[in-house]
């Protein structure tokens, strides 16, 4: 909502977007709440799960041996750890992954790709990538990739203090 031009903001106003700002803004949270939905609904058809759970699978797929703490998945996903919890139990139960004990920390543990999990990866990965594809990338320019890649890697960075105590996702 704009009530008020920026410059003639008053001490303890809010600086309001701009119109253009607005454009912007709702743009962004249109496309983004438009393509969480496209790519869930994607997986939920093709591959039985929703978009976070194939996430996480490919993280897993991606580390080394296949295993990362849990503490370290819940940051690379960008989510709580009760979030984690209930997702990981759900890939277990669809025996994708399975948790073990950290051997240096009794409090610890690991989620670890099963190869019947790596098995659903591979066989949905390319209709996933084609869904991005289709819904992304084919629909920009190269230098609008790479813009767009800077944009949200500065907008991402800025929004993960390094600070102790700062309230992120994976902390809570």
């Amino acid at each position: 909502m704009n009530t008020a031009p920026a410059s003639s903001a008053a001490a303890g106003e809010p600086r309001w977007l701009t119109d253009e700002e607005q454009r912007v803004w709702r743009a962004y949270v249109d496309a983004t709440t438009l393509l969480e939905d496209h790519l869930d609904r994607q997986l939920q058809r093709d591959a039985g799960m929703p978009h976070v759970y194939y996430g996480l699978l490919v993280k897993l797929a991606e580390a080394p041996r296949r295993r990362l703490r849990m503490t370290e998945l819940a940051k690379d996903a960008k989510i709580t750890r009760s979030r984690l919890s209930h997702a990981v139990a759900r890939l277990e139960k669809n025996g994708w992954v399975r948790r073990e004990d950290c051997p240096s920390d009794k409090r610890g543990q690991f989620a670890v790709l099963t190869d019947e999990g790596m098995g659903v990866l591979r066989r949905h990965a390319p209709g996933h990538v084609n869904a991005v594809r289709q819904a992304v990338f084919d629909r920009l320019t190269p230098e609008q990739q790479k813009s767009l890649g800077e944009i949200m890697g500065i907008v991402a960075e800025g929004l993960q203090p390094s600070e102790a105590g700062a309230d992120l996702p994976w902390l809570r």
